[in-house]
């Protein structure tokens, strides 16, 4: 039998290796932007055009490199950050295993172009498919500026997986802040589609997440700051009342790399624990100093993950610096029982006199009734006048009777029987209510009488339906009417999240929005739909955001139905909203109106009909 295991060629192993390195453009700009770093660079610009499948390109002012190294540096396993083993336990630099530059060689059109600062001329190389096109000499600024073009353009499987453009920029956006929030030290620049997204200037670190995240981010923050002998933290976590639903805002750094970590997230959590509504997570960005020689980053490829020597201690730490940190801050609520505040004395009062106890004056001769009639409702049953339907009741009318002056009556009394009647009306309404064919239960669902037997509804997921049905008629089909706002509204948001605002502004406009202003960390908001209230635009376009972030839109169609889900969901009646029969019937009348109205716009069941044989199976076991 012959031999079947062969070598593979170097193009098809450096394409196997990159789909590990490489796995969307965010993938590209995280190791270039490292590599900049790890370069010495103080000022880094990250070029985009079409969420980077069309171009990737980071320009920095680092050292360079030498024509052999600028060679050299798209071999595999080629690196100048360890030398042996015993380097990967005492790594001080982002990247390490030499992967990265063949992984995306192998897969796209690079153009290298790279000058070291005592060097007159530089190199300039072009790569495609891991093979080199030409190299020569050029004239070129200090640093390097390396440029990553069609990406996956060898591998077209690879590339249909590939998310929309909103969904694809997101993803390079979370890369870039990670990383520019880990050297604030390091100005930094990000372009997309030739505008300007960030311009961070070098500063501190709170600055730095200001800079990022806006100015509202700033009245937020709690400072953390302990030094221990095996570790140091620092950073910030913000404050209980500004909790979210959402997890986004969570980062940990370890010596100035992103991680992730559900093991020191629970420490966070239970330093919180007590000041959080539940289903809110807390947002914080903590950095931790700890000796090389105790973590292991060579976990996974994307460098994420690390292993620590004490996590246990790492774990206490953390709870206790962040528990201390609230209760210094007062942001913690501080229990004394043996206080009362409320009773405090001001410093002002005390060199005053002493008040005296005020006399209490008492009138024994004093009768209400003595000489007075009173004019008050009485439970006392009298026959009703009639009131003339010729004219409207301009006032109350009465009548009087009088009764036996015995010890301690009444001489007189009035009796209104005009609201005696009104009364009666109202009772009556109440009984025919009970006789409606709609009824609702623990203000969350609502029972509907039909021939066959009983349909129950979830109020809200049916609400949903309806809101998501009309919204994507008047955003597709009809044109979308728009109320104009007496104040245009002023809404912040961090520069991401502009951008991606920006994205979808022509579909947002369709569907009735009216932008009047883009700044870097506002929108300017003068007009909206119709069916929406002024107090509920930031909450939905929140919510909008959210779900673009989540969703993997490809189609223009898609993004109208990602608003649309977006908006019913926002404005859809809540559980525990009473509702009343009206309510409740034109919503059961409205969901059978719909096309599909089994189903809730997220694909949950909006009711369930019980039959009257069901019932009947019921009750005959």
């Amino acid at each position: 039998m012959s031999d079947i295991i062969q070598l593979l060629p170097d193009h098809v192993a450096n394409q196997i290796a990159a789909g590990e390195v490489v796995q969307r453009p965010a993938s590209v700009v995280k190791e270039l932007l490292e590599n900049a770093i790890d370069a010495g660079a103080t000022s880094i610009t990250l070029l985009l055009k079409d969420a980077g499948k069309t171009l990737v390109q980071v320009i920095d002012n680092g050292k360079g490199m030498s024509t052999t190294d600028a060679r050299l540096c798209f071999e595999r396993h080629a690196t100048s950050k360890i030398k042996d083993a015993k380097d990967l336990f005492n790594l001080n630099t982002k990247g390490f295993r030499g992967e990265a530059l063949a992984s995306i060689a192998a897969i796209a059109h690079v153009e290298l172009k790279t000058r070291q600062h005592n060097e007159e001329v530089g190199t300039a190389i072009k790569i495609e498919g891991s093979s080199v096109i030409s190299q020569d000499v050029v004239s070129t600024a200090k640093g390097t500026s390396l440029a990553v073009k069609n990406l996956f353009y060898n591998i077209p499987a690879r590339r249909n997986f590939l998310k929309s453009d909103t969904v694809e920029t997101r993803h390079i956006i979370d890369e870039f802040q990670r990383v520019a929030m880990a050297h604030p030290d390091i100005a930094f620049q990000l372009h997309h589609n030739g505008n300007e997204v960030y311009h961070l200037k070098e500063s501190n670190l709170r600055k730095r997440i200001v800079a990022i995240f806006g100015n509202k981010m700033n009245e937020k923050l709690v400072p953390l700051d302990e030094q221990t002998d095996i570790m140091k933290i620092r950073g910030f976590v913000a404050k209980p009342s500004y909790a979210k639903k959402k997890r986004g805002e969570q980062f940990f750094f370890v010596n100035d790399r992103f991680i992730k970590s559900s093991y020191l997230n629970h420490a966070v959590n239970s330093a919180f624990d007590g000041l959080l509504e539940n289903g809110y997570h807390p947002t914080y960005f903590i950095y931790f100093d700890v000796p090389p020689n105790t973590i292991d980053i060579n976990i996974h490829p994307t460098k994420t993950e690390v292993k620590f020597d004490n996590e246990k201690a790492l774990y206490a730490i953390l709870r206790a610096t962040v528990k201390h940190s609230l209760g210094q801050y007062s942001v913690a609520p501080v229990l004394d029982f043996n206080r009362d505040a409320t009773l405090d004395t001001p410093y002002t009062f005390k060199d005053k006199p002493a008040v005296s106890t005020p006399k209490i004056i008492v009138d024994p001769d004093f009768n209400p009734f003595k000489n007075e009639q009173i004019s008050s409702p009485s439970p006392v049953t009298q026959k009703r006048e009639s009131i003339p339907s010729s004219s409207p009741v301009q006032k109350t009318p009465s009548f009087k009777t009088d009764y036996k002056k015995d010890a301690g009556s009444w001489e007189s009394l009035y009796v209104n029987t005009y609201e005696s009647t009104q009364q009666e009306k109202l009772f009556e309404s109440e009984k025919e209510t009970e006789t409606g064919k709609t009824f609702q239960i623990q203000k969350k669902y609502i029972l509907s009488t039909i021939k066959s037997g009983v349909v129950l509804i979830h109020q809200s997921l049916a609400h949903q339906r309806v809101l998501y049905e009309e919204f994507l008629t008047n955003i597709t089909i009809k044109d979308a009417n728009s109320q104009q706002l007496l104040f245009p509204i002023n809404i912040s948001f961090s520069s991401s999240d502009i951008e991606m605002i920006f994205s979808i502004k022509s579909d947002l406009e369709s569907a009735g929005f009216v932008f009047n202003e883009f700044t870097k960390e506002s929108v300017v908001i003068g007009g909206i739909p119709t069916s929406i209230s002024e107090s509920q635009i930031s909450l939905i376009l929140e919510q909008l955001l959210d779900d673009l972030k989540l969703e993997v839109p490809d189609a223009s169609f898609s993004h109208y139905d990602v608003m649309a889900k977006s908006f019913a969901k926002s404005l859809a009646i809540k559980t525990g909203t009473i509702l009343s029969v009206k309510e409740q019937e034109t919503l059961v009348n409205n969901l059978f109106s719909c096309k599909e109205p089994s189903v809730s716009p997220l694909g949950k069941p909006t009711f369930k009909t019980l039959t009257l044989q069901e019932i009947d199976n019921i009750f005959s076991n």
